[in-house]
C-alpha cells in the first residue's frame, strides 16, 4: 500500500490529534445511534401499549356479549346455569391469563436494549484492538500479524 505524499510528512502529534478527533467522532456517532435506537424501541413500546388499551376498550363489551351468548348456549343444551357460567368464565380466565403473560414478556426491559448499538460498539472495540496489536483479519477468517 502506498502512502500519499502529504501523509508521509505528518508529525506524531498531528497523528495523535487526528486519532483523538476520529475517536471522538466515533463516540459521538455511536451515542447518536444508541439514542436513536432506544428512542425507536421506546416509541414502539408506547405504541404497543396505546394499541392494547384501545383494543381492550373495544373488545371488552364485545367479549362480554359473546361470553353471555356462550353461557346461554350451554344452558339451552341442558347444562345448569351455574355450570355454564363456570365453564365459560374459566375458559375466558385461562385465555386472558395466557394473553397477559405474553404481553408482559414483550414489555420487559431486555426488549428495549439497543442491541444494534451494543453489537456495533463490540465490533469497533475488536477492530481497535486488532489495529493496536498490528493484526489483520484475512479473507479466510484467520488473523495474521501485519
Amino acid at each position: 500500500m502506498t502512502i500519499p505524499f502529504e501523509e508521509r510528512d505528518r508529525s506524531i502529534p498531528g497523528i495523535v490529534i487526528d486519532l483523538l478527533n476520529q475517536f471522538t467522532t466515533l463516540l459521538r456517532q455511536e451515542s447518536q445511534l444508541a439514542r436513536a435506537e432506544i428512542s425507536e424501541n421506546v416509541n414502539r413500546a408506547i405504541m404497543g401499549i396505546v394499541m392494547a388499551v384501545v383494543a381492550a376498550v373495544v373488545f371488552i363489551p364485545a367479549l362480554v356479549i359473546l361470553l353471555m351468548a356462550a353461557v346461554y348456549a350451554l344452558e339451552a343444551a341442558g347444562l345448569a346455569p351455574y355450570w355454564s357460567a363456570l365453564a365459560i368464565g374459566g375458559g375466558a380466565l385461562i385465555v386472558g391469563a395466557i394473553l397477559l403473560l405474553v404481553g408482559m414478556s414483550r414489555l420487559k426491559m431486555k426488549n428495549l436494549v439497543p442491541r444494534k448499538t451494543i453489537h456495533q460498539l463490540q465490533e469497533d472495540a475488536a477492530l481497535a484492538k486488532r489495529q493496536v496489536n498490528g493484526e489483520e483479519r484475512t479473507g479466510d477468517g484467520f488473523q495474521r500479524a501485519a
